[in-house]
């Protein structure tokens, strides 16, 4: 007879505090961090890394309000765990963008972005969308949600792994 897996999805209002589960060489066994619980202790679009590769992380946000307008020099990735978020973008004129493209990690856009209107996208919870590289985005959410990043580690990447890892 087969094992039959369910897999749950959690939400900010129910999720499962993380903890470290024996892997048994099926990727259906592998740990997996807890972002809800690090999203419900943020402040509103806070990039709080837990998990990194080298300079690649992954940051977790809570989205609620408007974020400010943000930038990179390199492409990022968004993906909604929970809730709806608008991702508002504008292609930067060439003064806003970041010369370095060494730079890693996202900055802050100094005032309103100046350049042409991108559009925007809504990502309902499992949809991902792409923040190219030189263009400024912005996250709108009216009610809380759970955003991935999947970027490179800047200077607005917090680490808190004593707060979010596991110990003795």
């Amino acid at each position: 007879m087969a094992h039959q897996y369910k897999t749950r999805f959690g939400s900010l209002k129910d999720y499962d505090k993380g903890r470290v589960e024996p892997i048994n060489d099926d990727v259906r066994h592998y740990a997996f961090s807890n972002c809800f619980e690090i999203a419900e202790n943020s402040a509103p679009y806070e990039k709080v890394v837990f998990g990194q590769n080298m300079e690649y992380v992954m940051e977790v946000l809570r989205a609620e309000g408007n974020s400010p307008w943000y930038t990179c020099a390199h492409d990022e990735f968004a993906l909604s765990m929970d809730g709806e978020v608008e991702i508002h973008l504008v292609k930067l004129e060439d003064a806003q963008t970041i010369q370095d493209t060494e730079k890693h990690g996202a900055i802050t856009v100094e005032g309103d972005p100046q350049g042409t209107n991108m559009g925007w996208m809504k990502l309902g919870r499992g949809h991902q969308g792409m923040l190219p590289a030189g263009s400024a985005y912005q996250f709108r959410s009216s009610q809380p949600g759970v955003i991935i990043l999947q970027t490179c580690k800047g200077d607005l990447s917090i680490e808190r792994w004593a707060d979010i890892c596991q110990s003795a």
